[in-house]
């Protein structure tokens, strides 16, 4: 059926369409005509060499006719479309047919093969959505795909759900789309705004490789496209429980001794358990037949249960989530050259707990102690999207719309009266009192008022001339963060107390100090504990100040355009450019950004269908990926952010955890003063000494080449090489001590600067020479340039690398089963994981402890963070009989690399700024990343569905089973060797669960 590869319809990666291409023998002035389920119809004339296509096709199912003449001489029903897929609809011997009666054929099933695509995505239906054992949130689906990994839990999304690295990248380098509108996360790039689950008509997921019409991730994309109303009327609804009382009981976490056998408990967590139902409704259909439709779906997720705190914070917090999200899309065929839609959605969340006094030595609840902080997040998305088919060559789209966000949060009955106790481990136990805590659970907390818009504006033309297909447009997109930031409460003490220790050693300076070589005194240093009394075995106290707030504002603006070439029937080659500008403001509404000179992104992509037949495809791509900074980058590097410390020896703890006996340490701004080795001491950021004047965007290069063929008629195999290059980042620089020295070593006059207002923390491209402003006191700025390695000392540069390779083999649905197994060999190896650190859980976008000062980044080259050797992922799912469906889903991976950070050398000190245990040292010993790993990861989910013919098959019982052998691994633990701590867990898999539903489906 398949004779040959016609002009391929334009698909782009976030797409929101798709596309039908095929072959005519005879190429004799027939029309080939597609009609939607919903009232989509577009007509072409077949051309001289029997070849026809039409592209930017809405979703949904189709049927495809032939005619000559006026008459119908070959038809396809059930032709249904893939987000950003080319589907191939090719009609034989139509010369002999002319004369017969119409003839149709069922489609039941997508071909095997999509030659059009030269990307590397895995899309998701609705169908298979409804059959595998999934988590119902867009991550979840993502983890089918290869490359993708679950993200650390000490990082979640902006409503609080998980996050994922695709190919290597940290978790906010992601994109996601919705009905093709930007919904990444505006503040952080934690993730984004998705649909109800029962409302995903397909989730796309992109891990490479797509054209030049979209851009902003160098991770990988999740595109989600909703459902859409057709010429009948259907409804449903779904209810779904997911009991406590199955729920395995989660494995408690012990302290690690010396020795490395188990401590004492940290964390009792047999009861952290809760119960979730949700209940979901549809409705869709035609409000005027072939003219408008509509659908609209609706979700409400409860969550309620309790968790215990760890000794550190021994309270039992009873806490409900209430998780709303809605969805709604207007359809309207104007005519059938002209079509508008509009889209509305709905992500929300709202969290409420009370938390109980845990007593670890009996291990009971006991009463009330106070109320946790409530939040409420989400935002509302609204976007219209016009497409014309001017002509039958030229194609016009335009799409806008807005999301707003609101991340709201309160404590109910603060009490002002204790502070709040951070490093309670680490508390001096020779001394009275130690061991005594207060009820006090809040620290800092977010802006009440905090909240967000994002609008996207893509305008898109594609025209088709020849075997070319050009398409071009604009890419345009503003994002506002307003009243963003933490704060201490404004009742409260306005600081907290910190515990911490030098392991015994009383000599060395807490920060800095006369050992880290000479000029120390010119930078940043805490003496010695030993030098006050209290302080003979190392323990020392801080009083902590922290503030970061202020209303940001991203603009990135982009170009691009493209050129599709079918070469020949067989080999299809699509090239690229795209130019992406990005600037950032300040709170004061200046630029401290401007990256706006030429980024061009080149864009490379071929496939050869190399029988002629959709059987054997080769395919490659190489491009590149630029990353704008998200907004919250500007709270550190852009705002008036307070980072201080006072540092103490104590002589005694109260009965309320509070140091008492205090004796100051010297610093280099005085004793008793506060300290802030970044320099951050609230005052407002100059825009213009923010960052490196020659600072350039953070960008990736990558390469891709693979094959899928089919084996018979039932199966698919294939194999993909991937090679990913990070050429480019941006991260923090924290060593203002060496721009001092430079500017002596240059001559300059220090009395005609503030070295103390030069800031801590100066975005950078890691790894590059730089021009530094530092301003004048009587105006203007000197200009200061730093060798990376000759004047910040550093003896390496940036590195990531990722490589993977692929093998698959499916089995397409065939009416009865389905199936895929997937396994990957990669590596993601070098120095910088990207814009946060996973080890130590630091979440700060491109301001991680990472290239701060030298010492920081001696031996950080090994395995990053999402490195994952081996994977292997199997899902599907088996009619057994005619009422009963069951599904699995198998995940197994090698374990995350391991971190033991120290302090710095054999010696054990504390140079540069002083950062305390965060060098790549354990216990006076270097040590690499990825040198021990955590254990594998194995999963197992399994469901089955009873669909009884006595209700026409409308109602469904399910049940699934998630992890079902209970498998609980630690896939991350506490890094710090100095810290009590070490060793102890960080995160663990999902403990086993069930989930029973009912769902009716008319």
């Amino acid at each position: 059926m398949a004779l040959g590869l016609g002009l391929t319809g334009v698909a782009f990666g976030q797409a929101t369409t798709g596309s039908i291409f095929g072959q005519v023998p005879a190429g004799n002035g027939e029309t080939v005509t597609v009609r939607s389920t919903s009232g989509v119809t577009r007509s072409v004339t077949v051309d001289s060499s029997g070849r026809y296509d039409i592209g930017s096709l809405p979703l949904g199912s189709y049927t495809v006719t032939l005619q000559r003449d006026g008459k119908t001489i070959d038809s396809r029903s059930n032709v249904t479309l893939r987000v950003g897929s080319g589907t191939e609809v090719s009609f034989g011997g139509a010369e002999g047919a002319q004369n017969l009666a119409a003839v149709t054929v069922q489609a039941n099933a997508l071909p095997t093969i999509d030659v059009t695509g030269v990307d590397s995505r895995t899309v998701i239906t609705a169908e298979q959505l409804a059959k595998l054992p999934l988590a119902r949130n867009a991550e979840a689906i993502a983890l089918l795909a290869p490359g993708v990994t679950q993200g650390s839990s000490l990082f979640t999304n902006a409503l609080g759900g998980s996050v994922i690295s695709i190919g290597g990248a940290s978790v906010t380098e992601n994109a996601y789309y919705l009905n093709g509108f930007n919904t990444t996360d505006p503040l952080s790039g934690f993730g984004g705004i998705t649909l109800p689950y029962g409302a995903i008509d397909q989730q796309e997921i992109l891990s490479g490789g797509y054209g030049a019409a979209y851009g902003r991730s160098d991770g990988g994309v999740i595109s989600q496209v909703g459902k859409r109303g057709t010429n009948e009327w259907h409804f449903g609804g779904q209810i779904l429980w997911t009991p406590d009382d199955l729920k395995a009981d989660p494995d408690n976490w012990y302290y690690r001794n010396k020795d490395g056998s188990r401590g004492d408990i940290r964390q009792y967590r047999h009861d952290n358990k809760s119960w979730t139902t949700t209940v979901d409704a549809y409705v869709g259909g035609p409000l005027i037949e072939d003219k408008l439709f509509i659908f609209a779906a609706v979700e409400a997720e409860r969550q309620q249960g309790r968790s215990t705190g760890s000794d550190a914070a021994p309270y039992v917090t009873h806490y409900r989530y209430d998780n709303p999200k809605w969805y709604a899309k207007l359809d309207w065929n104007i005519t059938d050259r002209n079509i508008l839609e509009i889209t509305a959605a709905s992500n929300k969340s709202s969290y409420a707990g009370t938390m109980n006094s845990f007593d670890y030595d009996t291990q009971e609840e006991g009463g009330f102690n106070s109320y946790d902080t409530s939040t409420k997040n989400g935002a509302d998305v609204y976007l219209g999207k016009f497409t014309s088919y001017i002509t039958d060559d030229l194609t016009a789209t335009v799409m806008y719309g807005k999301m707003k966000g609101t991340w709201y949060s309160e404590t109910p009955g603060y009490d002002p009266t204790y502070p709040y106790l951070f490093g309670y481990p680490d508390q001096n136990p020779d001394v009275p009192g130690a061991g005594n805590q207060n009820t006090q659970t809040v620290s800092t907390i977010n802006l009440p008022g905090h909240r967000s818009t994002s609008t996207n504006l893509r305008i898109d033309l594609s025209y088709k001339l020849g075997d070319h297909t050009i398409t071009g447009g604009i890419d345009n997109q503003t994002v506002n963060n307003i009243d963003a930031g933490t704060k201490f409460p404004d009742s409260g003490l306005g600081y907290a107390w910190e515990y911490d220790t030098m392991k015994g050693d009383a000599d060395t300076y807490v920060v800095g100090g006369p050992d880290t070589g000479a000029g120390w005194e010119k930078r940043p240093w805490v003496v010695n504990t030993g030098s006050q009394p209290g302080g003979e075995t190392g323990y020392y106290v801080a009083r902590y100040r922290y503030h970061d707030n202020g209303s940001f504002r991203v603009m990135q603006r982009a170009q691009y355009i493209e050129d599709s070439w079918q070469i020949s029937d067989r080999w299809l080659v699509k090239l690229g450019l795209r130019n992406d500008q990005f600037t950032n403001y300040n709170a004061g509404g200046e630029p401290y950004l401007r990256l706006t000179s030429p980024q061009w992104a080149p864009r490379l992509g071929f496939s050869w269908d190399v029988n002629g037949d959709s059987s054997f495809k080769v395919y490659g791509n190489a491009g590149r990926y630029y990353l704008a900074l998200p907004s919250s980058v500007a709270q550190r590097s852009a705002g008036s952010s307070l980072y201080t410390r006072e540092y103490y020896t104590y002589e005694g703890i109260d009965e309320n955890g509070i140091p008492y006996g205090l004796h100051a340490l010297d610093t280099s701004v005085g004793a008793g003063q506060p300290f802030s080795a970044n320099g951050e001491y609230g005052q407002p950021r100059d825009p213009k000494v923010g960052s490196a004047s020659n600072l350039t965007s953070e960008y990736q290069d990558e390469y891709i080449l693979g094959f899928d063929k089919s084996l018979g008629d039932a199966w698919v195999f294939g194999a993909k090489a991937t090679y990913r290059n990070l050429r480019n980042a941006i991260d923090d620089i924290g060593d203002s001590p060496s721009i001092i020295a430079k500017m002596d070593e240059m001559g300059i006059d220090p009395t005609t600067y503030d070295a103390g207002a030069i800031p801590g923390s100066f975005l950078i491209n890691p790894g590059k020479d730089a021009v530094y402003s530092i301003k004048k006191l009587d105006g203007g700025y000197y200009e200061v340039p730093m060798r990376w390695k000759e004047d910040f000392g550093f003896n390496t540069t940036m590195k990531r690398h990722y490589y993977g390779l692929d093998l698959y083999l499916e089995h397409p649905f065939d009416g009865k089963w389905f199936g895929k197994i997937d396994y990957l060999f990669s590596r993601s190896y070098g120095n910088s994981e990207g814009q946060v650190r996973t080890d130590i859980g630091q979440e700060d976008v491109s301001a991680t402890v990472d290239w701060d000062y030298a010492a920081t980044m001696e031996y950080a080259n090994g395995a990053l963070a999402n490195d994952r050797r081996h994977q292997l992922k199997a899902y599907g799912s088996y009619q057994i009989a005619p009422e009963w469906l069951v599904s699995g889903n198998v995940a197994i991976a090698s374990g995350a690399p391991k971190t033991c950070l120290g302090y710095y050398g054999p010696e054990q000190t504390n140079p540069g700024l002083g950062y305390g245990p965060y060098y790549h040292y354990c216990n006076g010993k270097w040590t690499q990343p990825g040198d021990t790993r955590h254990p594998w990861t194995y999963r197992l989910d399994l469901s089955a569905e009873y669909r009884p013919e006595w209700a026409g098959k409308k109602l469904a019982f399910n049940a699934m089973v998630y992890n079902v052998f209970d498998n609980q691994v630690i896939t991350q633990t506490y890094p710090i060797s100095t810290s009590k701590s070490y060793g102890r867990p960080y995160g663990a898999t999902t403990p086993r669960y069930f989930r029973f539903g009912v769902s009716y489906d008319f």
